[in-house]
């Protein structure tokens, strides 16, 4: 059965079973990376024809934000030590990936403004909603413990969709929109 009738009055459960507010810090945020991910499921499959592998590597991210959302959902701290963690290697895979990007790009001097193909513009619907999320892992991190690596995975994702979002346009033949004052 989908529905369980048990949020009904606004609460919900996290993993481990305690019960809080749907709008407690912590719901906040895994909601938030989950709201990241289902952007990033579309992104992907927008991008699937596109060279570079870039499918399977929006596929492996939204894997990673399982976890982190996982993670999240976790008071316990028992039980959050028990559960797979985001190694930090999956910080620096993002840093070469994003690396990798730059190097196909000309050199940025200026804003870029969203859009340039649909590709792109999802791209930076993506990026927005990961640094809102990372936003709200920042507040959660206030209230309780949270993995550095959460964070810093968050911070090289936006960047690794900013990078993505250039490329995207670069490889459609399209030049990008760039904000000149």
């Amino acid at each position: 059965m989908i529905y369980t009738k048990t949020g009904d009055k606004g609460t919900t459960s996290l993993v481990g079973g305690s019960r809080v507010s749907k709008d407690d810090a912590r719901v906040e945020a895994y909601g938030t990376i989950d709201e990241l991910n289902s952007h990033i499921g579309l992104l992907a499959e927008m991008i699937r024809p596109l060279e570079g592998g870039y499918y399977d590597e929006l596929k492996a991210v939204q894997h990673n934000l399982f976890t982190l959302q996982t993670l999240l959902a976790t008071e316990d701290e028992n039980l959050y030590a028990r559960l797979p963690q985001l190694p930090e290697d999956e910080v620096e895979l993002l840093e070469r990936q994003i690396d990798t990007l730059t190097d196909l790009l000309p050199k940025l001097q200026n804003f870029v403004i969203a859009g340039g193909n649909t590709i792109g513009a999802q791209c930076h619907v993506c990026r927005t909603v990961c640094r809102r999320a990372e936003r709200r892992v920042v507040t959660l991190a206030r209230q309780a413990h949270v993995d550095e690596v959460l964070m810093r995975y968050l911070n090289r994702l936006s960047d690794y969709l900013f990078v993505l979002a250039r490329r995207a346009v670069v490889a459609d033949g399209k030049d990008e929109d760039l904000y000149i004052n």
